[in-house]
């Protein structure tokens, strides 16, 4: 939704992107890879991650994961991105847990550290997306779409859309996700699960930013926290709308 000030509205969904597409012509037509990488991060943290690669790119998505989790909690919305033209890197951070398999990361540390520690994995991924010379878009899932307001504030210019899938002021520092979002001038895509605090809190964060470019999708049925929202096995009742809504706005920020 356009133009600054105005009321958020629930978007309908429009177009289609569905996790296991029948039918549907590949937007994206060739060879579709996926390799590990092993970032480092500031403190000498070495980071696992895998790269997905279009065939022809629009844009790079930073993958970022929820709490007890890691970078197969997209191991099947990677290569759907990627036949609709996205090229991603997914990234196992040091906070997080087996909910979706192995957390190479945490496996290293023998532990699971803090959100904010976390923070310094999401600054190297983003520093190997800048290497790769295409439109970085952050995404976020629970505590790492809180994570991806404060990344793209202290990069302006560099971030060329947010989405954040059930953001919320999860850091110890209360409101600091909000003061980020105060900054971030980006288009901003948020949703939540079917629950009014978390539809409340994503709200809340999406009003504090100034970007002209802001949609809040708010679903009508199903829809369950964080990126687990796009899964059929983990909300088969809404997982096409949210994917449908996801696509529209990916596909008109990087129109063009």
């Amino acid at each position: 939704m356009r133009a600054a000030g105005m009321a958020l509205l629930a978007l309908v969904a429009v177009a289609g992107c569905h996790p296991r597409p029948q039918g549907d012509p590949l937007e994206n037509q060739g060879p579709i890879s996926a390799e590990p990488v092993t970032l480092t991060a500031a403190d000498g943290v070495k980071i696992a991650g895998v790269y997905t690669r279009a065939a022809k790119p629009k844009a790079l998505l930073l993958l970022f994961h929820q709490a007890e989790s890691g970078k197969d909690e997209y191991a099947l919305l990677a290569p759907q991105l990627a036949q609709a033209g996205y090229s991603s890197l997914r990234i196992d951070q040091r906070a997080g847990g087996t909910l979706f398999g192995v957390n190479e990361t945490v496996k290293m540390l023998g532990h699971s550290a803090s959100y904010a520690e976390a923070k310094q994995d999401l600054d190297a991924a983003f520093a190997w997306g800048l290497q790769q010379k295409l439109p970085i878009l952050l995404w976020g899932s629970s505590y790492s779409a809180a994570l991806i307001f404060p990344l793209a504030a202290e990069h302006p210019g560099k971030v060329k859309a947010l989405l954040a899938f059930s953001p919320g002021e999860y850091l110890d520092d209360k409101g600091a996700v909000a003061r980020a979002a105060r900054q971030v001038t980006a288009p901003i895509f948020v949703t939540s699960a079917q629950d009014g605090k978390e539809e409340d809190a994503a709200r809340a964060i999406l009003a504090a930013s100034p970007s002209t470019q802001k949609t809040q999708f708010v679903p009508k049925l199903g829809g369950v926290h964080g990126t687990s929202t796009l899964l059929r096995t983990r909300n088969p009742q809404g997982a096409q709308e949210a994917w449908r809504a996801t696509k529209a706005f990916l596909d008109e920020v990087t129109r063009g």
